[in-house]
């Protein structure tokens, strides 16, 4: 069938060929991967090349001092996905009693007390030793150039600036320095330098030297990125002080020594089935499964329900997404988690019983045999600071940001494939440090100073991140990885698209410029971690008569805008004609896919 909003006319046409694919939310980044393909490098090395150069050009949405989440699946063994796990857990300082000791009730939104170990960088560097083909140095490149001859500042990053600019002024001259240049916050479009992160690239590269081959090149890059003058500087200058969201001065915890016991690494994916396709997704450690929950409750409805452009698709995705997110929010963690349990039909069936014909307005969580319902703290959003927005931080002059980040996907035409979403690290989430042209990351604002929880703060333990990027997988081989920035709303974006690509007969561009929708009535996962008991955020383009059905079901509704939610991409595969596809997201005026 097809659904509604399935236009012949989209913003740009979904990219076909047979040769390979990149997408991403920055087109430098986009066009650095497909550079990589074009001279012979595969998915993971022209990944990690855009990875890095999305450190240089989207600094207000990710940075080397954060994390990343990805998820792949390789020519040699595509039934086998894997997840690539750069998701740092807290520093072994970082416990809930010295958090308490410091007159603290929650995690502060920015500062170096809530970062976790960066792992990003790890990560990436990983990935490119064992699947990658590229040298380090050649895949460093472009952002090394980037970081040293310049780019074009985003409007959001000089949004971002100009939001904390009397923060950075006042209490983060090490920021003011780097991200205000003359004193000044920059224009759109001015050319931006990073030159002390290019030199933190060129040490990486430099430490291989005398290294004999490719793989001990790469592992002496690793060695220098946990023990090097980045770790030792890093110690160093989270040891002062410094203003946090919350008002108070803190020094940060991390130490060179948490840099060096930390190993980015693989994990097995978990997987549901739904209307003939494997959707894979990382661990109950991030959000991912709330995707698979949301997709098994709406799977015993007939199709012509679940379209996100009707009245009915759009009251049954926000409800079913409300009691999925109820059960992250209550049960998910770095722990165990019975997800044999909630990805069961019998679950799902329980859980679809709930849905009426009304907005719930209800933390409604559900019953997991042998585990603690733990509610997290419930701060009603109209009493907090918050906001929605179109893929930009939220942030304030205190520094607290309500969080976002970037994404990638590449495939090539040996049949790699790879999705990745790397985050944290913000220009804005802490202060930068001297001599590396970087900051550390908030991730442990994701976390609770609460010992009964299953998301609490634990020294070793990885908060419970929002980073969820999906691969699609049919009779055993990968069709499509794909993923958005937006933080609780990342999976929540990605839904509407799954549906009216794989129920709708959309194609990908269609999917992705097709109006969206989310819920805001879960706990944010982001400080002030505020809700929105039975709020729903849409697109105007929805139309005026889905928009009042929603209402007159109960649903509080705020109006974003005609293109304003979502910053997908994705890329595509056909295993039995080898013809590959992209698409990318137009909002923002950011996000480009090439290929051919």
């Amino acid at each position: 069938m097809t659904f509604t909003h399935a236009e012949t006319f989209t913003t740009r046409p979904t990219l076909e060929g047979h040769f390979g694919m990149s997408a991403s939310t920055h087109w430098l980044a986009t066009a650095s991967a497909q550079a990589v393909l074009e001279r012979g490098g595969n998915a993971f090395d022209a990944a990690v090349a855009a990875g890095f150069v999305l450190h240089v050009v989207e600094p207000h949405l990710n940075g080397p001092g954060g994390d990343m989440v990805g998820i792949f699946a390789t020519a040699q063994d595509p039934a086998s996905p894997q997840v690539l796990m750069g998701q740092g857990p807290a520093p072994a300082g970082a416990s809930i009693r010295h958090f308490r000791d410091l007159g603290l009730d929650s995690v502060p939104g920015a500062g170096a007390l809530a970062a976790a170990i960066p792992a990003a960088v790890d990560a990436w560097l990983v990935l490119l030793r064992d699947h990658g083909t590229w040298e380090l140095s050649d895949v460093l490149e472009f952002a090394i150039g980037y970081a040293e001859d310049g780019h074009a500042i985003l409007p959001g990053a000089v949004k971002a600036i100009r939001a904390v600019a009397q923060l950075f002024t006042e209490h983060w001259p090490s920021s003011a320095k780097l991200w205000m240049p003359g004193g000044r916050v920059p224009e759109p479009g001015q050319i931006m330098r990073n030159p002390e992160y290019a030199g933190v690239l060129r040490e990486l590269i430099g430490a291989g030297d005398e290294s004999e081959n490719r793989v001990q090149r790469i592992e002496a890059a690793r060695v220098e990125w946990k023990t090097g003058p980045a770790a030792q500087a890093t110690e160093a200058f989270v040891r002062t002080p410094h203003r946090h969201s919350d008002g108070g001065d803190y020094a940060g915890v991390i130490t060179a020594q948490d840099f060096a016991s930390h190993q980015a690494g693989y994990e097995p994916p978990v997987s549901i089935e739904f209307r003939g396709h494997t959707i894979a997704k990382s661990g109950p450690w991030g959000q991912g499964p709330a995707l698979l929950q949301t997709l098994k409750i709406l799977e015993g409805y007939p199709d012509e329900q679940l379209d996100p452009g009707s009245e009915t698709g759009a009251h049954l995705i926000l409800e079913a997404q409300k009691l999925a997110l109820a059960d992250r929010d209550t049960y998910y963690g770095d722990t165990g988690v019975n997800l044999e349990h909630l990805l069961s039909m019998e679950y799902a069936a329980q859980r679809r019983k709930q849905i009426g014909d009304r907005a719930s307005v209800e933390f409604r969580p559900g019953e997991v045999p042998g585990a603690d319902k733990v509610f997290p703290p419930l701060v009603d959003a109209r009493e907090a600071t918050s906001g929605v927005g179109a893929g930009e931080p939220t942030v304030s002059r205190a520094g607290e940001t309500k969080g976002d980040t970037c994404h990638l996907d590449v495939v090539d035409r040996w049949g790699n494939i790879v999705s990745a979403t790397p985050s944290g690290g913000w220009l804005q989430s802490s202060p930068t440090i001297p001599g590396l042209g970087f900051c550390l990351g908030t991730r442990l604002q994701m976390t609770w100073l609460d010992e009964r929880s299953p998301s609490r703060l634990e020294p070793g333990r990885r908060p419970r991140t929002t980073l969820t990027p999906t691969l699609v997988l049919r009779a055993g081989e990968p069709v499509m990885a794909l993923g958005t920035p937006g933080g609780d709303q990342q999976d929540q974006w990605q839904l509407p698209m799954l549906l009216r690509m794989l129920i709708g007969r959309h194609t990908a561009q269609q999917a992705i410029d097709a109006p969206t929708l989310h819920t805001t009535s879960m706990p944010g996962s982001f400080w002030p971690r505020a809700w929105e008991p039975g709020g729903a955020v849409v697109e105007d383009r929805l139309g005026e008569a889905v928009i009042a059905g929603l209402r007159a079901r109960g649903h509080r509704v705020t109006l974003a805008g005609d293109w304003a939610l979502g910053r997908l991409s994705c890329v595509t595969r056909d295993p039995k004609s080898g013809r590959l596809g992209a698409a990318a997201n137009a909002r923002g005026a950011q996000g480009y896919a090439a290929g051919r």
